[in-house]
């Protein structure tokens, strides 16, 4: 028989078993996939990133950017930097290819992750060497904001059409935090629908995800939400092939 002290003790235990369990259950999980432009050699009116910045609600969010996929370039973290301390954010650099900082502590402090373009093929290798492939999922799980473009939009998909490969298409295996396939830069490479429809129609993938340039899709608890326009008509889609016809269908569109 356990005493009063000892049953007051364990019914504490678990009011705070089910606090920590509705908490992980409730937590909101975001990505933002870019389908191509956003800062990067011109600044621009950063539509895109005051929408990023928003999701978080946070005064002065702490934002990180992994630059990868460029080999950590430093003109494009000079823009990362320039765009964001303009939003009042806290900025930071995640560098593979200098000196690297200690990754689960200081990426899970962040509020925001966002990962740059470039070679996708790359960038998962060496973020697989490092062990950060595990590390972003534990900080995607808390419910921090993940993020990027091109490369830092396919990466968070099973699998993401990329030209890794001197410029050639190809399917490449990526981080399953969203089930599906997605294509980027949609309307901004002549290929790309051409290679998506094919795929489709031969059944080597059975639907994908075009994300237009200056557009993105929004995704909640791996669900999508919004395809966000920060251009001139710019849309995702979801593509099938249904009885060999190639369908394109809008997905629901918020502009900014």
């Amino acid at each position: 028989m356990l005493g009063l002290q000892e049953n007051q003790l364990l019914q504490s235990l678990f009011q705070v078993n089910i606090q920590l369990c509705t908490s992980i259950i409730s937590m909101e999980r975001n990505i933002l996939a870019i389908g191509g432009g956003g800062f990067g050699r011109v600044i621009g009116d950063l539509k895109i990133e005051k929408y990023l910045i928003n999701i978080v609600n946070k005064k002065n969010p702490k934002i990180c950017f992994i630059p990868t996929a460029s080999g950590d370039n430093d003109s494009y973290k000079v823009s990362f930097f320039s765009a964001f301390t303009s939003l009042n954010c806290v900025p930071t650099t995640l560098d593979f290819f200098k000196r690297t900082f200690e990754l689960e502590s200081n990426i899970l402090s962040q509020d925001i992750i966002y990962v740059g373009g470039g070679n996708t093929k790359s960038m998962l290798g060496v973020w697989k060497e490092w062990g950060l492939d595990l590390i972003l999922k534990k900080a995607y799980q808390k419910g921090i904001v993940m993020s990027g473009v091109s490369a830092g939009a396919i990466c968070w998909f099973n699998q993401g059409i990329t030209d890794s490969k001197n410029s050639e298409l190809s399917l490449l295996e990526c981080l399953n935090f969203i089930n599906g396939n997605c294509c980027p830069h949609y309307d901004e490479e002549s290929n790309r629908r051409p290679y998506v429809k094919n795929i489709l129609k031969d059944g080597i993938i059975n639907e994908c995800i075009g994300i237009e340039g200056n557009c993105a899709l929004h995704v909640k608890n791996e669900n999508i939400f919004k395809s966000i326009n920060f251009g001139n008509n710019k849309n995702s889609y979801l593509l099938k092939n249904i009885g060999n016809n190639f369908v394109e269908k809008k997905i629901d569109v918020l502009n900014l």
